[in-house]
């Protein structure tokens, strides 16, 4: 056993350093990216943003309003085939799949019928030799399709993602989502900007992509994560709650809410596999989340701090955010005077 003797950074230890700047305008600031994938060879083309494969956020309807801006959905994994409608525009959603035997007979027929671009192999725990042999197998049959890989926290894994398993993209983060309980369970975690950090840096050198997966609670963090090297970001609690979310509406003094939880959840697995095997505990959280209306107010809102962002730092395209940035170390983020629900109109 040992100790890291480096300090780890999160989203709130940190902000950028705002520079001199040529950008007069936020509309100057392009968040539009093309990339080529390392192993799947396919060229995209779109803004780098990826809704999480959570059954209260990766739907249909989220889909069709995202794609508009050319953001990717990661559809969850209790679709049947039979529920994907003709027509989807496959630049812009991923299929997702766990690695059972039923997962991957259901994944073959997926793919046999769409010819996605994009499948999501998501697992809680990425370092698990099952989840590599999976990932190396679907490359092998399937060696035009663009994986997502995860999850994982460190370095070393995204080596072992990108070159052994050939996947494209891994997806980095542990125990950092809004609803997830698994550092509270298991005391298993990194924060989330060093994270951000490490597996780039190793992702870049291979010619592969990372895209950091939880811990963003404001436009502000997504901003961090991409300045800190993500070459994607994960949404799953800034898009939950909204018109095109499911999860159930609840009302309560008039007001509405919906119902968002982790996939890790006692509430998920009882809705998915009829509880939660005897042999774990739920590392997932309940919560209800005050309806928000449609997503598209919340997405402007979150690109319109992108492109300020980028005025800020002097980063006339979202790729340049990294080599802009120069990040502080902070004890106080934002100034909570008037916080307090008393003073809200």
């Amino acid at each position: 056993m040992k100790i890291e003797p480096d300090t780890k950074y999160d989203f709130s230890d940190v902000l950028l350093k705002p520079k001199r700047s040529k950008l007069s305008s936020r509309s100057q600031v392009s968040l539009e990216k093309t990339i080529t994938f390392p192993n799947s060879k396919f060229t995209w083309t779109g803004i780098p943003l990826m809704v999480a494969n959570m059954d209260t956020t990766g739907t249909f309807e989220m889909y069709r309003a995202l794609s508009k801006y050319k953001i990717i959905t990661c559809l969850h994994k209790h679709y049947n085939v039979e529920d994907y409608p003709d027509g989807l525009d496959p630049n812009y959603y991923a299929i997702s799949s766990g690695i059972t035997e039923n997962d991957r007979i259901k994944l073959d027929k997926l793919i046999a019928r769409l010819n996605p671009h994009f499948v999501v192999i998501d697992v809680a725990n990425g370092y698990s030799s099952k989840f590599i042999d999976f990932c190396t197998n679907i490359r092998e049959q399937y060696p035009n399709l663009t994986i997502i890989a995860g999850n994982i926290a460190t370095s070393d894994m995204v080596q072992e993602l990108l070159i052994s398993a050939k996947v494209d993209v891994v997806k980095c983060g542990i125990g950092n989502g809004s609803v997830c309980s698994t550092r509270l369970k298991t005391g298993v975690g990194i924060p989330q900007l060093s994270v951000c950090f490490e597996c780039s840096e190793t992702a870049n050198g291979l010619g592969g992509c990372i895209v950091s997966d939880g811990g963003c609670q404001v436009p502000g963090d997504i901003v961090k994560a991409f300045s800190a090297g993500a070459h994607f970001v994960m949404m799953g609690g800034m898009m939950s709650g909204h018109e095109e979310s499911s999860g159930e509406t609840v009302e309560e003094n008039g007001k509405r809410y919906k119902l968002f939880y982790g996939m890790a959840s006692e509430h998920a697995q009882k809705k998915y596999n009829g509880g939660l095997a005897k042999y774990r505990s739920s590392e997932g959280k309940v919560r209800k989340i005050p309806y928000k209306g449609n997503v598209s107010n919340t997405v402007d809102d979150i690109l319109g701090g992108l492109r300020s962002a980028g005025t800020y730092i002097g980063a006339s395209k979202i790729k340049d955010f990294p080599k802009c940035s120069t990040f502080v170390v902070v004890k106080n983020q934002v100034n909570e005077i008037y916080s307090n629900s008393q003073f809200m109109v």
